[in-house]
């Protein structure tokens, strides 16, 4: 029987990068008496390439694979940056952030343990469990007394990058989603105003739909360069998507 620790890898689909694996042809069946679990969606999900690779890699979820993709498509994570990460729970881009910041092993590859060149600073509503080297506050992003936290974090620096994965729980109503999705957004742009180096960069992620127009506009209002981008590893059924926004075309408040 799978355990169900495989269901705490993030859902998607996409094709796999071979050089990091060989496609694995064998299939797992699951078995399980819950009624609840769509024993078709499982076993879809415990063979999906990605959730295979996250495992066996380390990554707690299979969505290090899609920002693994946009930093090695834009160049944005570097040794002895200052990273932000929003919505970082359960952990797999703080993780995936924590690797690129380690000092190169002779057998290529950051470690996910030991030595840190740079700092990360993430927060999430839900629990997250401890990842060596990552500040986390658990909290709501919307409230001004965790942005006061992660400004007295910061301590008067300015992050190199901005990583948000924050989405909001969906309830099928598209203009009252398409609004929560707007609302985090342009959060997380504002942020940037006051805690990104003009230089810097913002992922996040939006959905295809209402808000999707309005908020490709903000980034274009806000950033010298906007780049959307679906990585491989999102489903191909998902409107997931994801805008990168390079060079802040007003310098952040903390500088003034």
């Amino acid at each position: 029987m799978v355990g169900f620790s495989a269901m705490n890898l993030a859902l998607g689909r996409g094709k796999l990068y071979l050089r990091h694996v060989r496609i694995i042809k064998a299939k797992m069946k699951v078995k399980t008496q819950s009624k609840k679990v769509n024993k078709a969606w499982l076993n879809d999900h415990v063979n999906d390439p990605y959730v295979i690779l996250a495992k066996r890699e380390g990554y707690r979820a299979r969505a290090a694979y899609k920002l693994k993709e946009i930093d090695e498509t834009f160049q944005l994570i570097k040794p002895g940056h200052v990273v932000v990460d929003l919505g970082s729970s359960p952990g797999a881009w703080s993780q995936y952030v924590r690797r690129k910041l380690s000092p190169k092993t002779a057998v290529g590859g950051g470690a996910a343990v030991g030595e840190l060149n740079g700092s990360i600073i993430a927060i999430d509503l839900l629990p997250m469990e401890p990842i060596e080297g990552v500040v986390f506050f658990q909290g709501d992003f919307c409230e001004q007394g965790m942005l006061d936290k992660l400004a007295q974090e910061l301590g008067g620096r300015l992050a190199d990058v901005v990583v948000s994965d924050m989405a909001p729980n969906l309830s099928g109503i598209h203009s009252a989603d398409a609004a929560r999705v707007e609302g985090l957004v342009e959060l997380a742009v504002d942020f940037c105003q006051s805690h990104l180096k003009p230089q810097g960069a913002l992922v996040v992620k939006l959905f295809h739909g209402g808000a999707y127009d309005p908020l490709v506009k903000l980034f274009k209002q806000s950033f010298h360069t906007v780049k959307p981008m679906k990585p491989k590893a999102s489903r191909d059924k998902s409107t997931e998507t994801f805008l990168v926004g390079l060079g802040l075309k007003s310098v952040a408040k903390a500088q003034q």
